[in-house]
């Protein structure tokens, strides 16, 4: 699903400004009049634990100099053995071939729309193409994540990871369906987008609010630019970023400042009229996102299974993923190619180009012959 936001100190933003009522000293009383008291983050050090681990399994089972036809160009072979990576040609993020991948779990339109795997709307967000590719995913995971999950807790914050990654695989099948796609991307875009709508519907307990806004939507804004680079699914950042969006106004509403619950105010103490604890904007705000997020879900879910390509019915949306220039091309194509064995040499032609070459690899399997495909005709 390509790179995540690319920025460590970019997206470490202090959206409570200085004079928050939530920032400072964590003794100060909540609007509840409780004493803040920030969750323990254990999830988001899981999620980063669950990845690497899911990494090594695959690097593991992708076994690059006894599964590759290209065996002796596997990067480290002599150092990492089994362990090394695909050749630079295959994979320039330094991780496993794109076989390993599908059969993981990777995100395969084909695979979701004919044999039913929705599954693999899930699967994918815990699979990386590469070292380049985990590491700046769980750079951004750790800088996001732990903050969110100190201050809303675990169930929140890891009901919005799961969802708005799958909320990214969604959208990304609808428009990506020639390739395979990985990364916790979406998962990630989908807790950005929790922070915009949390400053939006917690507007009024904020202080510096329009500093607040604007560098997040500039933060925002740079990360969705990166997608427009070519084998970027910035498809997965757009679902994610919405389905987070959409789910920060129903996860993370609090309480209006001045609101205190009944149960803080000590004996005797006359508090005067009490405050609703949500103002009325924030209720709307809520429902309206809760509607949406049915709509959201249904029509993709609907039309995914369906087996509609969105580009058929968006003939710019592609834009969105990959603009071409005169130094890069944005063309995505199933690859295609003829194969011919006779048991110790291969000749692989590529349909279309007409280019062809031949391999010594003495009986070949269908995953060795697959990648020999890919790596010559892609």
């Amino acid at each position: 699903m390509g790179p995540p936001p690319p920025s460590g100190g970019e997206i470490h933003v202090d959206l409570e400004g200085g004079n928050s009522p939530l920032a400072g000293d964590p003794t100060l009383p909540r609007h509840d009049g409780s004493p803040i008291r920030p969750w323990f983050p254990w999830l988001v050090p899981g999620i980063f634990a669950a990845n690497v681990a899911a990494f090594i399994v695959t690097m593991y089972i992708n076994d690059c100099p006894a599964k590759s036809p290209f065996s002796m160009r596997c990067l480290g072979r002599r150092i990492l053995g089994r362990f090394s990576f695909e050749p630079f040609k295959a994979n320039r993020l330094l991780g496993p071939s794109a076989t390993t991948l599908q059969k993981l779990g990777g995100l395969d339109a084909n695979k979701v729309v004919q044999q039913h795997q929705l599954w693999r709307l899930i699967s994918c967000i815990w699979l990386h193409a590469g070292v380049i590719h985990i590491l700046a995913n769980m750079l951004s995971l750790l800088f996001i994540g732990i903050r969110l999950e100190q201050e809303f807790g675990f169930v929140r914050i890891g009901l919005l990871y799961i969802i708005s990654g799958f909320g990214g695989s969604m959208l990304s099948a609808l428009f990506i369906q020639s390739s395979i796609s990985v990364g916790a991307s979406g998962a990630l875009f989908g807790l950005l987008g929790s922070m915009l709508s949390e400053l939006i519907t917690n507007w009024t307990i904020y202080a510096n609010k329009l500093a607040a806004l604007l560098t997040l939507l500039f933060i925002i804004a740079i990360n969705l630019a990166v997608g427009i680079l070519p084998h970027v699914d910035n498809f997965t950042h757009i679902g994610g970023f919405i389905s987070g969006f959409l789910l920060g106004f129903v996860f993370l509403i609090r309480p209006q400042f001045g609101w205190i619950q009944q149960k803080h105010v000590p004996p005797g103490y006359v508090t005067g009229p009490v405050k609703p604890k949500h103002k009325m904007y924030q209720y709307i705000l809520w429902i309206l996102a809760v509607i949406f997020l049915i709509v959201w879900f249904t029509l993709g879910l609907v039309m995914l299974l369906r087996g509609v390509n969105a580009n058929d019915h968006c003939s710019w949306c592609h834009y969105l993923s990959c603009v071409p220039t005169a130094k890069w091309s944005c063309k995505s194509s199933s690859t295609f190619c003829y194969l011919s064995n006779n048991g110790t040499q291969v000749t692989v032609s590529c349909q279309g180009d007409g280019r062809n070459q031949s391999y010594s690899l003495p009986n070949a399997t269908d995953d060795q012959l697959n990648q020999l495909c890919n790596q010559q005709c892609s």
